[in-house]
């Protein structure tokens, strides 16, 4: 196994941070890295904004309850599906704009501003910084649309801290491949079942070395999918532009 596989194995969300910048020739290669992704038919629909400013970091932390491992990093980005510019290209050709508007293209941006994001992330991982995505950024995604200057056609995903660690926790178990992966077709009993992979759980939430806790997969899913989050983030892409009716 090289060493990329065995990075990538080692993943884990890092929450507390050195409170060290990162060099700008440091940043310089994580957006390097980011840049190098894969994109549908190289339209390239994300932007990736570096938050200096120490009062704008400290509103969006308190927005993502993440205000430790936010203020205190290394550096923090957003990452923003974007057709803002291909939409202006449209409209300076005198086009219609209905081809960067529609679910499909919306689609397309987000696929490729996590793809940058996924990139940026193993490439940190692989200099031993730490990283966590910050999905908190959507928790009031019009302030933060706000916050950023954001145009139309624009729509922040996360946040992504990247420091050096402080510590990390323990690599948390992956759901089985027999959950997971198989050929050809979706068995969905075998998919569904979540004994194994609960028992496995259980050990490891009574087991790390930091909060400790009586939890397996099926309950922590079911508690969290009880709830309806972010209603509001369809209004907000339709104010945004988009027509998720198409």
């Amino acid at each position: 196994m090289n060493e990329t596989i065995q990075n990538l194995k080692a993943h884990v969300s890092v929450r507390a941070f050195e409170d060290t910048p990162l060099s700008d020739e440091l940043k310089d290669a994580l957006i390097q890295a980011a840049q190098s992704g894969s994109t549908s038919n190289f339209v390239q629909a994300f932007s990736i904004l570096e938050i200096t400013d120490p009062t704008l970091r400290k509103q969006l932390a308190e927005i993502t309850n993440s205000a430790a491992y936010v203020e205190k990093t290394g550096t923090f980005y957003v990452f923003v599906a974007d057709l803002y510019r291909h939409a202006m290209l449209l409209k300076n050709n005198g086009q219609s704009i209905e081809g960067a508007s529609n679910t499909e293209a919306l689609l397309v941006a987000v696929v490729d501003a996590t793809i940058a994001a996924q990139n940026m992330a193993v490439a940190a991982e692989s200099l031993d910084l730490g990283i966590c995505y910050i999905g908190g950024i959507r928790n009031d995604i019009p302030k933060v649309a706000e916050l950023l200057a954001l145009p139309d056609h624009t729509l922040p995903l996360f946040g992504m801290t990247i420091g050096v660690p402080v510590h990390k926790n323990e690599t948390k178990p992956r759901m089985p491949r027999s959950n997971q992966v198989a050929e050809n077709h979706y068995p969905k009993e075998v998919f569904t079942d979540f004994s194994q992979y609960d028992a496995q759980l259980t050990t490891y939430y009574q087991e790390r070395s930091s909060n400790a806790q009586q939890a397996d997969f099926s309950t922590k899913m079911a508690e969290f999918f009880s709830v309806t989050r972010r209603q509001e983030i369809a209004e907000f892409l339709k104010a945004q532009g988009f027509e998720l009716d198409k």
